[in-house]
């Protein structure tokens, strides 16, 4: 096992000869990159076969700088558990799984692994072999000692102070740990999940992000198994210690010493470089990092983050001088849009969507709505490599009177989320913000850098919840509150549509999708609030042809578009008046970070951590009965916010094939079908 520890610790230039007046400097080595354990190089007999082996795990191969000239005519890779290569053997699939002739290779990285569960330690050789011939043009023998890498469990954490302990910490692979039963009090001032070198924990360690990138002081854990992944490049072999460490009392909480030349898995992680120009540098979450320089009257920002092509990353001046706060704030929401950047001004009047509350724009709105100005001047926008990088300027002290002043004495408080773009390119619920205080020094003398490279996962994301659906020909009656939208596992998994924090729920599920047959009275016991001064909290009923909602945010030209329904009634100067608002009935997060909401399996585990508030009074009913002329499928949603609600279909029968909805579980096909043949009726 290469030693990599020390080979990866900070370049030193070496004075030989001070004495002489003689400055000799040594030369840097380069980062050598983990790739498993080294196997050996292949042995190239024909063909121009070349390139190094390693082992990732116990099935998998990695060829680097592998070389092959395609000319063979029936040319596989092939191993076999005999003395050496010949015909008893087996195919080893290619880099893409398959099992073709093998084409033409030149320096080329990827991985493969053997069929059939088949383990490295139970074969002897790996070859480039043509079945035709029977030659082998390439060939590597497993040493007789190799042990392949795997998961390594090292000490549990030391129990100190804070009520820290763990079961062992177990190493995945070299940038990610395992730890199982973690427990910390949360009562530390500046408290950080920490790794460094030197014999114990210390101040000049690093922060790593905790399991959702954050790197703001840890929560409490009460015996939870989390998994972190180091940050940037480094990996297990740069580093001698992990700990929860306390940076404003220089106290470690407890810790763990990691063990040299561990034979784990390389990681699966894609570094991507960074690429901030300017001489100062945040690191506001793992995915997203702020740089800055301060120039006369300006200040040129520039923002980098890992986020979808439909996404968008906010920072900003905080609403309050003493703390790090949403409300109030003056941001800049920075995209790209297909090849055009944008980093539009914004205030955030309250804390939703920009709508008109009795004529006047509140929650998150461009400046230019609100009788303001655009104060950023954009300079660069870049997209590369899945990193998204907006440069703009803006001056220090704004004419305008909504912005507030980017103070270069003393520090400023900000504020930065990330989340998704509507429809209208427009900045929705964020999924991603700060949890504590962020204070910034600006103008300070010496430049601060703590941005590190991004890292790109290659797993799969999470699934959504399974999704509620209410299909019961005897329900006539449906009860609509509010309440939270569930993370990227709820609404937005489910709907494929961005949220905007809030959903209905019907008669107690997230936005689940309704059938109703043609001819029938149905009725929707409203309760999404009927106070109209409420940015957040107004929510009439209606029903439309369209997946969005969010009526009355619309023109006049894009409202001609929209067919209504049900719950909007248009005065005789066309202006649209909403019929179905009733008194609040809301639930919300009970002592529960809502960035938690996807580590929940299912929707009723998610709700049963609810606690629910109704404001007293009748709710509003809002009464349909859907004809021949309503298509077949309809949406519910709210008359002021985009994406709410879901769909309706409305179908004939219950019994018939066109009524039979296609996303219906395949059981309950099944079952309607079975009903129908011994003759029930529907409906």
């Amino acid at each position: 096992m290469r030693n990599f520890k020390n080979a990866t610790r900070t370049c030193v230039l070496v004075a030989i000869g001070v004495i002489f007046q003689v400055f000799v400097p040594v030369r840097c080595e380069e980062k050598e990159i983990y790739r498993g354990k080294f196997l050996g190089k292949i042995n190239s007999y024909h063909h121009q076969v070349s390139g190094d082996v390693y082992a990732v795990d116990e099935f998998t191969f990695l060829l680097t700088e592998f070389n092959y000239d395609g000319n063979g005519a029936d040319t596989f890779f092939w191993a076999g558990a005999s003395n050496r290569p010949g015909p008893q053997g087996f195919i080893v699939p290619d880099e893409f799984g398959k099992t073709n002739i093998l084409a033409r290779y030149f320096n080329k990285d990827f991985t493969i692994t053997l069929p059939d569960g088949k383990k490295i330690t139970e074969i002897k050789w790996l070859a480039i072999y043509d079945l035709t011939s029977q030659n082998a043009f390439g060939d590597l023998y497993i040493p007789e000692d190799f042990e392949p890498p795997t998961i390594q469990k090292i000490s549990q954490l030391s129990k100190r102070s804070h009520d820290v302990e763990s079961e062992s910490i177990e190493i995945i692979d070299a940038k990610t740990f395992r730890i199982p039963e973690l427990v910390y009090n949360g009562a530390g001032k500046d408290t950080y999940f920490y790794v460094g070198i030197g014999p114990q924990p210390s101040s000049k360690g690093t922060k790593v992000p905790d399991e959702y990138g954050y790197l703001d002081p840890i929560r409490a854990y009460k015996r939870e198994t989390i998994t972190l992944e180091l940050p940037g490049d480094i990996t297990i072999f740069d580093i001698d210690w992990f700990s929860i460490y306390d940076v404003e009392s220089k106290e470690n909480y407890g810790s763990v010493i990691v063990p040299s030349g561990l034979n784990v898995p390389p990681s699966l992680v894609k570094i991507i470089p960074r690429k901030i120009a300017l001489p100062n540098c945040y690191q506001l979450h793992k995915d997203l990092q702020v740089g800055w320089e301060v120039f006369g009257p300006q200040i040129t920002i520039q923002l980098a983050g890992q986020i979808d092509e439909n996404a968008y990353m906010s920072f900003g001046l905080s609403g309050a001088v003493d703390r790090s706060q949403m409300m109030g704030a003056d941001v800049a929401v920075a995209y790209m849009d297909g090849f055009r950047g944008y980093a539009s001004d914004y205030n955030i009047t309250a804390l939703s969507p920009c709508i008109k509350v009795l004529g006047q724009h509140k929650g998150v709105c461009r400046d230019d709505l609100i009788g303001g100005l655009d104060d950023n001047q954009l300079h660069t926008a870049e997209r590369v490599d899945g990193i998204t990088h907006i440069t703009y300027r803006r001056t220090l002290m704004s004419a305008d009177k909504g912005d507030r002043e980017f103070s270069t004495e003393g520090g400023v408080y900000v504020v930065w989320a990330l989340g998704h773009l509507d429809h209208n390119k427009e900045p929705t619920f964020h999924d991603f913000y700060p949890r504590g205080n962020i204070r910034l020094e600006l103008s300070r003398k010496d430049k601060y850098d703590n941005c590190f490279a991004f890292t790109k996962p290659l797993g799969k994301l999470r699934e959504p919840w399974e999704p509620n659906l209410i299909l019961d020909r005897t329900t006539r009656t449906f009860t609509a509150t509010l309440g939270p939208s569930g993370g990227k596992r709820g609404y937005q998994g489910l709907t494929g549509m961005t949220s905007m924090g809030l959903a209905w729920y019907i008669n107690g599920m997230l936005a689940p999708e309704l059938w109703m047959r043609r001819g029938l009275t149905y009725a929707f016991r409203v309760r999404g609030g009927n106070n109209p001064h409420s940015a957040e909290t107004y929510h009439p009923l209606i029903i439309t042809d369209e997946p969005h909602g969010g009526f009355d945010r619309l023109s006049d030209a894009a409202q001609r578009e929209v067919r209504v329904l049900a719950g909007v009634e248009f005065l005789r100067r066309g202006q649209p008046r909403p019929l179905a608002a009733g008194p609040l009935c809301i639930s919300r997060h009970k002592g529960k970070d809502r960035r938690l909401d996807d580590d929940f399996p299912t929707f009723k585990k998610f709700n049963r951590t609810l606690e629910s508030t109704c404001e007293t009074g009748e709710p509003a009913i809002l009464e349909i009965t859907p004809n021949t002329s309503w298509p077949d499928i309809v949406y519910y949603n709210s008359f002021t916010h985009n994406n709410m609600g879901w769909k309706i279909h409305i179908v004939d029968n219950f019994a018939n094939g066109k009524s039979t909805p296609q996303s219906l579980p395949s059981s309950e096909v099944l079952l309607l079908t079975c009903l129908t043949l011994l003759g029930f009726q529907f409906g």
